[in-house]
């Protein structure tokens, strides 16, 4: 099977962890393993992962230096696809024996320079804050900020993502063998301008929506959206709190999910579904489990029998 697998963010830095190149490294190792497995079972492999700390701790960095000549959200989430990509590459090649040709690929993603989102920030990035430190560091540097569970964080634009120019050079490295690391972040975001070029535009896009509509161009087989909870939840947060084996893409849809937490997750799981293969949510450690149903959340037009 073709397998896009998409790392959440906190599979690369967990809440709470310094945002270091040390505890990334760390963290990458341990979703190689789990994404190892998926190529070793004889599948290929496409992976894309989210930047959200990253990106947001790169602005920090860059407007503690000169706040007037910050780099605009594009050009940093450049650099955290590189970055990322950079050692999820070589914890793959090294769990793998150097057997697997890896390659990340900078992925340029367009969007709708009319989409609604650029009026409406709700994308966060970089580390969190209490309230009253949160407010301060957006009345001096121009930020929207919103609540993420008990703590503050910064919110950008995120526009849906429309088209990926860079399909045509997933194909010729899939054609090869070689496993892809692309649309970090949910890739570098760009608008197309009258003349047919394009130029970078200030927002991070969602990463399932982008893996997503990547999984779908590429004719993929299933989608996993990988985190830190083992399956979608009805009534999570309550004492009848129970875990999802499958969903239909309508049922998936009729669910009451707040957007801020599985919520991205469902609807990109359910876009992929409605047209393509399966998609799977749950922990990047269940990731080969997963695939084949025996754990997670599986969404796909037919169910599967009860495990």
């Amino acid at each position: 099977m073709l397998v896009v697998a998409a790392i959440g963010g906190n599979a690369l830095l967990r809440r709470g962890q310094p945002l270091t190149a040390k505890a990334q490294r760390a963290n990458v190792k341990m979703a190689a393993a789990a994404l190892a497995r998926i190529v070793r079972a004889g599948h290929q492999l496409i992976v894309t992962h989210g930047n959200g700390p990253q990106v947001g701790l790169l602005a920090l960095q860059g407007a503690s230096y000169k706040p007037t000549e910050a780099y605009p959200l594009d050009v940093l989430g450049a650099e955290t696809e590189g970055m990322i990509g950079y050692l999820i590459e070589q914890e793959l090649e090294n769990t793998l024996g150097h057997d697997h040709a890896v390659a990340t690929l900078l992925t340029q993603v367009v969007v709708d320079p009319r989409d609604p989102a650029f009026q409406v920030p709700t994308k966060f990035v970089g580390p969190v804050y209490s309230k009253q430190e949160a407010e301060t560091r957006a009345k001096s540097a121009g930020w929207t900020i919103a609540q993420d569970g008990d703590h503050w964080r910064r919110v950008v634009p995120s526009p849906a993502p429309v088209e990926i120019p860079d399909m045509r050079v997933v194909r010729l490295l899939l054609d090869q063998g070689v496993i892809v690391i692309c649309a970090g972040g949910g890739g570098i975001p760009v608008v197309r301008r009258t003349d047919g070029s394009m130029i970078g535009v200030e927002a991070v896009i969602d990463k399932d929506a982008a893996s997503a509509l990547l999984a779908k161009n590429i004719g993929a087989d299933a989608l996993l959206l990988l985190t830190d909870v083992d399956a979608v939840y009805r009534n999570f947060g309550c004492d009848t709190a129970a875990p999802i084996a499958n969903l239909t893409p309508d049922q998936g849809r009729a669910l009451d999910i707040p957007q801020g937490s599985m919520g991205p997750k469902i609807s990109a799981a359910c876009d992929f579904a409605a047209v393509g293969g399966f998609a799977g949510i749950g922990r990047l450690s269940d990731a080969l489990a997963i695939l084949d149903g025996s754990a997670g959340t599986r969404i796909a037009k037919q169910r599967m029998e009860k495990r």
